[in-house]
């Protein structure tokens, strides 16, 4: 059974960093794009990072450039984003998913995989 599942959240001041994880289990991290997207209540989910497949490299929202490390550990199965100088606007549940390509998309309706979310907080 393919399973994602995400940790790591809580409740953060502005400015603090948060690393978040995504543990795959039923299918093998390398060789999806792994992503992640983020939602509030009320509003679209909103593309935030993906990690390609086959170059390994990352791409960012414009709103996250610089701010936001995406990272995987192949070994664990495991993606790690690293969330630095949070903003209240951060806030959100940050959801991970898969898609099995090697230059996955940033539209949340291709990605057939996802987790169950987690919630971040951003309190001003």
């Amino acid at each position: 059974q393919v399973r994602l599942v995400e940790s790591g959240g809580g409740l953060v001041q502005t400015g603090d960093s948060l690393r978040l994880s995504c543990a795959a289990s039923g299918l093998t991290i390398s060789t999806y794009t792994m992503a992640w997207f983020r939602q509030t209540p009320g509003e679209e989910r909103e593309f935030v990072a993906r990690i390609f497949r086959s170059v390994d490299s990352t791409d960012y929202a414009d709103s996250v450039e610089g701010r936001f490390t995406n990272s995987r550990d192949n070994a664990l199965n495991t993606v790690y984003p690293q969330l630095s100088t949070l903003k209240p606007e951060d806030a959100a549940v940050y959801y991970c998913a898969a898609q099995d390509r090697a230059f996955g998309s940033r539209f949340p309706a291709q990605y057939h995989i996802w987790g169950q979310g987690t919630q971040v907080t951003v309190s001003s």
